[in-house]
């Protein structure tokens, strides 16, 4: 994986141009009537977008990738695969956006989203029906970073004839590429660990199948979520350090994970064992509230993947739409906090903490 990372060469022009050029056009010449460059509206296809897509399909070892607005636009635009009746299975510890979005269409068209638990395969096959078109994984969920047997449930979705949609935003494609396993459909939240500065909204869907890309590529141009062409640079920077902050954000939360396993204000670590994302619960006598109010080097911001360390509060920000009793199921209480753990030197991130957490007591 390395080695695909460290070849990214996208530049195709006569200048000698070391970085890839952003086209802001819009609409393209025609040579002549019925003739066409390969670019007519930039909707449809964008030079700098299609440089990104091309990349990103390489090292996902897909046929093609499509670059949307965000994240969100990713997951809607898989779902416009599916019709009334039609009845998708979901990781029960799932990102609350995509919760919120599955119940939308669960009301306006009548798509049904059956929430399991992933790391019992017995049990996903015993939840399988004649409805049922999909699973829709995490294969690390967030927050609770619980691993999913991903070989293991592809097995049984190809045995079945039922599609797999895997959002792999926590991983990458540097720690993990579903489509080889057998995988039908990859999605990330581009706004995360590929664009991995914090300046870039996007998000970016792929596939192996050919077909099943035209179709995909015929509803991404009718929607139009598409990726600007300046985010699609942003993203391709992105990309050609994927590999440094990746290994960086893994050593840095390995060795976070094994701090607090004894810390006196931890109750609970829950790590993966692998990619740069981690949750701690809190003890009951300290107060998430005053930790956050003394964080000085980490920030208490929504979102993950970039090069600094964010601390997230899933009951009032990520998963704030949940139903109570919902959130109550999946453990997101009051007491748990999810880290992106940035490229910050590791003693930094560890004194930061600490000295927060010393203040988060109370009584």
């Amino acid at each position: 994986m390395d080695t695909r990372l460290s070849q990214l060469s996208l530049v195709n022009d006569h200048t000698g141009a070391t970085t890839n050029p952003i086209y802001l056009a819009t609409a393209y010449q025609h040579p002549g009537l019925g003739e066409s460059t390969g670019f007519d509206y930039t909707r449809t296809k964008n030079p700098t977008r299609t440089q990104f897509e091309e990349a990103f399909a390489d090292l996902e070892g897909g046929s093609c990738a499509l670059g949307t607005s965000s994240g969100m636009a990713a997951v809607q635009l898989v779902c416009n695969l599916f019709r009334p009746g039609d009845e998708i299975l979901v990781s029960f510890d799932l990102y609350g956006g995509t919760f919120r979005l599955f119940d939308f269409y669960t009301e306006q068209y009548d798509i049904t989203f059956k929430y399991v638990d992933f790391t019992r395969p017995e049990e996903v096959q015993q939840a399988v029906s004649d409805h049922t078109k999909a699973f829709f994984i995490e294969p690390i969920t967030n927050p609770s970073m619980i691993k999913a047997p991903l070989e293991d449930l592809i097995d049984i979705a190809q045995r079945n004839d039922i599609l797999t949609i895997i959002d792999n935003t926590f991983l990458t494609p540097y720690l993990s590429r579903p489509l080889e396993q057998g995988a039908d459909i990859v999605l990330h939240s581009a706004t995360k660990y590929i664009g991995g500065h914090n300046d870039v909204l996007g998000g970016v869907v792929t596939v192996k199948d050919e077909a099943l890309g035209e179709k995909l590529a015929a509803y991404h141009n009718m929607i139009g979520a598409t990726l600007s062409p300046i985010d699609s640079y942003l993203l391709i920077r992105g990309l050609k350090t994927l590999h440094l902050r990746m290994e960086r954000a893994q050593e840095n939360a390995r060795a976070l994970a094994e701090h607090f396993e004894d810390h006196g204000a931890v109750e609970e670590v829950l790590y993966s064992g692998c990619t740069g994302m981690l949750s701690l619960r809190l003890k009951k006598n300290h107060e998430v509230a005053r930790l956050l109010e003394n964080v000085k080097l980490c920030t208490f911001a929504e979102s993950l993947g970039g090069t600094e360390t964010f601390i997230t509060f899933p009951f009032t920000q990520t998963h704030a739409d949940m139903p109570e009793d919902a959130r109550e199921a999946r453990g997101i209480d009051q007491h748990l906090i999810r880290l992106s753990v940035g490229i910050e030197a590791f003693e930094d991130i560890r004194d930061d903490l600490d000295n927060a957490l010393q203040e988060s007591k109370i009584g």
